[in-house]
């Protein structure tokens, strides 16, 4: 990694607002110092409550802390992109981010904080046919209000999710402050190697959401139970002949590519199972057997989720 954020993370999506708090203390006693949070979760306040406790456990130090957060989809107009971070920080409970990431290139009309916060994907839940409702924002707008929250001292860097290879062309064309970080789903079922060498070659560091594959999307009927990966031939010989889990081979795997990594759980034990995959190696068949299980499977594909849930097609890759 170019930066110096942690290469493993604790992610928060999901996780429930009445265990977000305790999770976030008990992660930090676990060992992570690396947090990956944003508005749409629906848990910043608790996060921040967490965060808090724990600094005044004396458990860490702000100093200690890599936190991210990301900006909304109704928030990309440059009017709102600063009110959207300071809602963040105030949730958060800190003074800065360590990052702070355009959450998906994906422009909707604004929704008040005052009206409903998260304002998530629906302009109207209430309507009689609810749907998205797009807004004429350019990205490259909505760039240069996120590198003001930099000159302001709100944010420490910035960059991106959910972008394709084009958008990251065309975004380092005009960036004054250049992307720290792609996040991006990825996992031997979608490696994704093309676009993470151009996110190396323009200097861009990539975190891999989902690391696990399907395990974050069988509550959300998004993935079948066919699909998971702990039960791939090739990462459970590599768990045999290592003596650790399928889950750290497939979280070794990872940091091991080059990615920085953000697993997900509220249990204490998995916690620490997650954070210990740094004792082993694998080799470079385990590797190259372990992504040949590519099929180009995404699991977060707004082309799919959003016409499902939100009545309306949204694509953003082919």
């Amino acid at each position: 990694m170019r930066t110096n954020m942690p290469q493993v993370g604790f992610g928060l999506w999901k996780i429930p607002q009445d265990e977000t708090a305790a999770s976030v203390v008990e992660a930090v006693r676990a060992g992570y110092r690396h947090f990956d949070s944003a508005a749409d979760y629906a848990n910043e306040e608790q996060t921040g409550e967490g965060l808090a406790e724990a600094i005044s456990q004396g458990l860490v130090t702000r100093d200690e802390l890599w936190v991210t957060s990301k900006l909304w989809n109704t928030f990309h107009a440059p009017e709102h992109v600063e009110m959207a971070c300071r809602k963040t920080l105030a949730d958060l409970q800190l003074d800065y981010l360590d990052l702070y990431l355009i959450h998906f290139p994906i422009a909707l009309e604004f929704v008040p904080i005052e009206t409903r916060y998260p304002p998530e994907w629906l302009h109207d839940p209430d309507a009689r046919n609810p749907a998205m409702e797009k807004a004429a924002v350019p990205l490259h707008e909505t760039w240069a209000a996120m590198e003001a929250l930099v000159d302001k001292g709100l944010v420490k860097r910035i960059g991106v999710c959910n972008y394709n290879s084009g958008l990251i062309h065309d975004l380092m064309a005009y960036a004054r402050i250049k992307p720290a970080m792609l996040q991006i789903e990825s996992h031997p079922y979608l490696t994704q190697e093309k676009l993470i060498r151009l996110a190396g070659d323009y200097g861009i560091d990539v975190t891999a959401f989902s690391p696990l594959g399907a395990q974050s999307y069988f509550e959300l009927d998004m993935a079948a139970e066919g699909e998971s990966l702990l039960g791939a031939a090739p990462v459970m010989v590599a768990a045999q002949a290592h003596g650790k889990t399928p889950a750290q081979v497939l979280l070794r795997w990872g940091v091991q590519r080059g990615t920085a990594i953000i697993p997900k759980t509220t249990k204490p034990e998995r916690m620490r199972e997650n954070l210990n995959i740094d004792d082993f190696e694998l080799s470079q068949v385990e590797m190259a057997a372990i992504s040949a299980l590519n099929q180009d499977r995404r699991f977060n594909d707004p082309g799919v989720f959003t016409e499902a849930a939100f009545n309306t097609f949204h694509p953003i890759y082919d």
